[in-house]
C-alpha cells in the first residue's frame, strides 16, 4: 500500500455482506437449504461466481447454469426464508468493523456504503449493529442501473460524497466489488472472506489486508492531508 498516496485519501466507501458483516457464509448455506428444498441439491457453492453482484446478474447467471427453467423466484424466496431463520439473533459483524469506522471519524473522512444488497437490508443490518449515523451515504444495488462489476455504484457513491473517485478508497471483499470500484477510478483494498484468492485482481488492488482491523492499525499511524488543513 502506497502510504504517500494514502496520505491523500479523503473519503472511504465499504462493501456491506462479507466485508462488514460474516453474512456470505449465512447466505451459503441459505442457497444450499433452498436448493434442497427444490430438489436441486446444495446450491451454496455457487456463492463463488455471484460475489458482489445484484439481483439482476444473479438470476441470469442460475439461468445460464441450470437452465431457463430454473424456478428463481422461488429460489430467492426460498432462501430468504432460510437466511432469516439462520439470521433471527443478527449477523456478526467483521473484525475491526467498529475500530474503522472510529478511526474514520476521528479523521475526518467521509465514509460510505456501496452494497448490492437492497436498502431495506442494508439500513437494517446498519440500524441493528448501530453504526448507521458514521455513513454520510448508502448506496444500495436497487439505486442504480448496472450492478458490480460495472462501476456505477461506486461512481454515484463518490458523487453523493462529493469527493474524485481517485481521492477514495474502497473496501471489498469480492472481486467483482474490486473491478467495480477500480472502473470507477477509485483505490480498491481487498478484505478477503470466502474468496481468498486474489490473483485475478492482484495488478488492479491499492492494498489486501488481513482484516478491517489490520486496515484501521495502518490509517492510524498514517497522518491524512486532510488532517493537516483541518489543524
Amino acid at each position: 500500500m502506497d502510504l504517500n498516496k494514502l496520505k491523500e485519501i479523503q473519503a472511504v466507501v465499504f462493501d456491506m455482506d462479507g466485508l462488514m458483516f460474516d453474512s456470505e457464509r449465512y447466505v451459503q448455506k441459505s442457497w444450499d437449504i433452498a436448493g434442497e428444498r427444490l430438489g436441486y441439491g446444495p446450491l451454496g457453492h455457487n456463492i463463488v461466481n455471484t460475489l458482489g453482484t445484484n439481483l439482476t446478474n444473479r438470476k441470469k447467471y442460475f439461468l445460464e447454469h441450470y437452465g431457463n427453467d430454473f424456478p428463481f423466484d422461488k429460489f430467492l424466496d426460498g432462501y430468504r426464508d432460510a437466511y432469516y431463520e439462520l439470521v433471527e439473533d443478527g449477523v456478526p459483524a467483521k473484525k475491526g468493523l467498529h475500530e474503522i469506522l472510529k478511526v474514520l471519524r476521528e479523521k475526518g473522512l467521509k465514509i460510505g456504503v456501496a452494497t448490492s444488497s437492497s436498502e431495506e437490508h442494508a439500513v437494517s443490518n446498519l440500524k441493528r449493529e448501530g453504526i448507521f449515523d458514521y455513513f454520510d451515504s448508502v448506496i444500495t444495488g436497487n439505486m442504480i442501473e448496472h450492478g458490480k462489476p460495472k462501476p456505477d455504484i461506486y461512481i454515484e457513491a463518490c458523487r453523493q460524497l462529493k469527493v474524485d473517485p481517485s481521492k477514495a478508497i474502497a473496501l471489498e471483499d469480492a472481486i467483482n466489488g474490486i473491478r467495480s470500484a477500480h472502473g470507477a477510478g477509485m483505490n480498491p483494498v481487498m478484505i478477503p472472506d470466502i474468496v481468498q484468492d486474489t490473483s485475478k485482481v492482484d495488478d488492479i488492488l491499492f492494498g489486501k489486508c488481513e482484516s478491517l482491523l489490520e486496515f484501521a492499525e495502518i490509517l492510524q499511524g498514517v497522518t491524512l492531508d486532510i488532517e493537516e488543513t483541518q489543524k
